[in-house]
C-alpha cells in the first residue's frame, strides 16, 4: 500500500510547489482500500483528509499509508495529525520523515503520544525520489537542479555552433516534456535562445499550478527583442540574468514583459542565481543548456541530477559543440561519476539518468 500511496503522491506533479508531494491510503480493520487521497496545492484539503473523508467510519481501526510524514502544526488547514486521531486511525506507515522543520518528526511524535502505532521506512528509497525536490530544497536550501541534454552517440548536442539541431525521436522529445512537467523553471544561455529560438514551455498537457517559469544567462544582452521568449514574456514568465549596464535595452526589455534581474556577476554566478531563485518560491529548475551553461552547473557542482537523451547518430566534426563545456577536470581520477543510473528507451533514443557520485575523500 505504501506504493499505492507513492503513486498518488506522483499524480500532484506540476500541482504542489513549493509544497511536497502527498497521497495517501486508508486501509480499513477488515483490510479493504476505503479511501484514498492526493494533495493538489489549489484544493488545499490535504491528502489524508481527502482519504479519511472518503472512508468515513470505515477508517475507525484502520491503517494509513502515507507517502509522507503528516504535519502537526496549524497552517492554511488544521494538523493532518489530528484528522488521523480523531477518524480512529490504529497504525500509520509511513517512509519518510518530513525535513520541513515545522514538521519534522512533531508529526510522529504527536501520534505516537496518541497512542496510534507508526511504522517508518518501508519504501524510504522511493519516497525520497519521489519527493527529491522538496527534500533539496529544505536540505540545501536553494531549488533542485536537473541538468538535462539531448546527445548524440559522440556527445555533441549539434552539428554546428551555430546550427539549430533536433536530435531526438518522437518519443524522446515526449519525454522531455514529461521532465519538464515535473519542475518549477527552465533555463539556457542566451546562445541557445538566439540559435534554436525556442518556446521553453511544458507541452505535456498535463495540468499544472503555474507556468514555467523561462530563465535566461544572458550578460551581454543578447537575447533577440523579436525572440518567442520576449514576445510571449507578458503571458509567460520570463527572466534574464545579466550584468549588462545597458539600462535603455533593460528598459525595452522590462517593457515587453521581461522580469531582468542585474548583478555584477550577473549569469555568472549561478550560485546567486540558484539564491534569487529560492526567494521567488521556485522548488526546481532544469537545465537545458547549451554547452557552457551546462559547464558552469557542473564545475560550479551545483546540479543534483542528470538525464542525457541519447540518438543514434554520430554527428562528428570539430566544430561540433560536445554536451558540457566549462573548464572541467584537471585528470580523469576528478571526473564526475554518477550513482544510482537508470536507462530506459524512448522509441529509439537512450535515456540515462543519475545523480552526482560523492566523491571518496580517504577519510
Amino acid at each position: 500500500m505504501t506504493e499505492r500511496a507513492l503513486e498518488l503522491a506522483r499524480a500532484g506533479a506540476g500541482q504542489v510547489s513549493p509544497n511536497p508531494l502527498v497521497g495517501c491510503v486508508i486501509v480499513s480493520a477488515a483490510g479493504q482500500v476505503v479511501g484514498e487521497g492526493t494533495y493538489i496545492k489549489e484544493n488545499i484539503v490535504h491528502a489524508e483528509v481527502i482519504a479519511l473523508e472518503q472512508a468515513g467510519e470505515q477508517a475507525k481501526g484502520g491503517t494509513a499509508y502515507v507517502s509522507l510524514e503528516p504535519h502537526d502544526h496549524f497552517g492554511k488547514t488544521p494538523p493532518c495529525t489530528e484528522a488521523l486521531i480523531n477518524a480512529g486511525i490504529r497504525r500509520v506507515v509511513c517512509p519518510i520523515d518530513d525535513p520541513n522543520p515545522l514538521v519534522s518528526g512533531r508529526g510522529f511524535e504527536r501520534l505516537k503520544n496518541a497512542g496510534v502505532e507508526v511504522v517508518k521506512g518501508i519504501g524510504s528509497t522511493q519516497a525520497s525520489l519521489v519527493n527529491e525536490k522538496f527534500i533539496h530544497w529544505h536540505k540545501a536550501q536553494r531549488p533542485f537542479v536537473h541538468l538535462k541534454l539531448a546527445i548524440s552517440l559522440d556527445g555533441r548536442i549539434s552539428v554546428d555552433g551555430s546550427v539549430s539541431t533536433a536530435l531526438s525521436g518522437e518519443a524522446g522529445r515526449n519525454r522531455v516534456q514529461e521532465i519538464r512537467h515535473e519542475h518549477d523553471a527552465i533555463l539556457v544561455g542566451a546562445a541557445t535562445v538566439a540559435i534554436d529560438d525556442p518556446n521553453l514551455t511544458d507541452r505535456s498537457l498535463r495540468k499544472r499550478r503555474r507556468p514555467l517559469v523561462r530563465i535566461v544567462l544572458d550578460n551581454r544582452l543578447q537575447t533577440p527583442l523579436e525572440s518567442k521568449l520576449v514576445r510571449t514574456a507578458k503571458e509567460i514568465p520570463t527572466m534574464i540574468f545579466t550584468n549588462s549596464g545597458d539600462e535603455r535595452l533593460i528598459g525595452t526589455l522590462t517593457g515587453m514583459g521581461v522580469d531582468v534581474v542585474r548583478s555584477d556577476m550577473g549569469g555568472r554566478d549561478i550560485g546567486a542565481v540558484l539564491g534569487e531563485l529560492r526567494k521567488r518560491e521556485i522548488q526546481s529548475v532544469l537545465v537545458e543548456g547549451g554547452s557552457e551553461v551546462a559547464g558552469s552547473f557542473v564545475d560550479s557542482g551545483l546540479v543534483d541530477k542528470f538525464t542525457f537523451i541519447i540518438s543514434p547518430m554520430i554527428i562528428g566534426g570539430r566544430s561540433a559543440p560536445v554536451a558540457i563545456g566549462g573548464a572541467g577536470p584537471a585528470n580523469v581520477h576528478e571526473a564526475l561519476r554518477l550513482a544510482n543510473v537508470t536507462h530506459t528507451l524512448h522509441g529509439s533514443d537512450l535515456e540515462i539518468t543519475g545523480y552526482p557520485q560523492e566523491k571518496d575523500t580517504g577519510a
